[in-house]
């Protein structure tokens, strides 16, 4: 699994964030049943940056804490299905990797919720990434249900990892 990160404004954090990233995402992966090896793309960016993303691709005129683009658009989440029977853009023709899509996470929105909701910066970015995941995956939680299985997803992953509040 390659999770790749381009640390855009030089952030700097009390944790190695590279080893959370990858711990989270494979946990993730784990828990999903990916048959594949993944590419995941992580962007660590300012309030400025995804204001202007989440504003030119989702028309949504604020900052955000993390955007999700994925590259597979699955029928039903985690259905790898979709995958076995086509000639799909979607792995890397050098290394094979199944490229899920990239995670967009801003920093600055990242600190300010971690003390807003009384916890560790690691726990927010762990969080902020099995989200993401999840919704690279196919997740999403537009209805009530779908919300309490991605919260239930998330909080598994990070009690799993021992990442808590």
């Amino acid at each position: 699994m390659s999770v790749l990160i381009e640390n855009e404004k030089e952030y700097t954090f009390s944790f190695d964030y590279q080893e959370v990233a990858e711990e989270v995402a494979e946990k993730i992966l784990e828990l999903e049943e990916c048959p594949y090896q993944v590419e995941i793309n992580l962007i660590l960016t300012d309030n400025e940056e995804i204001h202007k993303i989440n504003l030119q691709c989702r028309q949504i005129d604020q900052e955000t804490d993390v955007l999700s683009f994925p590259m597979i658009y699955f029928t039903k989440p985690a259905n790898y299905d979709i995958l076995e029977n086509s000639l799909n853009p979607c792995f890397h023709p050098g290394s094979g990797e199944l490229m899920l899509g990239d995670i967009l996470i801003s920093i600055p929105k990242a600190r300010e919720q971690a003390k807003e909701y009384g916890h560790e910066l690691k726990r927010e970015y762990a969080f902020l990434i099995a989200h993401s995941v999840l919704h690279l995956l196919g997740y999403d939680h537009m209805e009530p249900e779908e919300e309490k299985m991605m919260e239930e997803k998330q909080e598994a992953v990070l009690q799993k990892l021992k990442i808590t509040r």
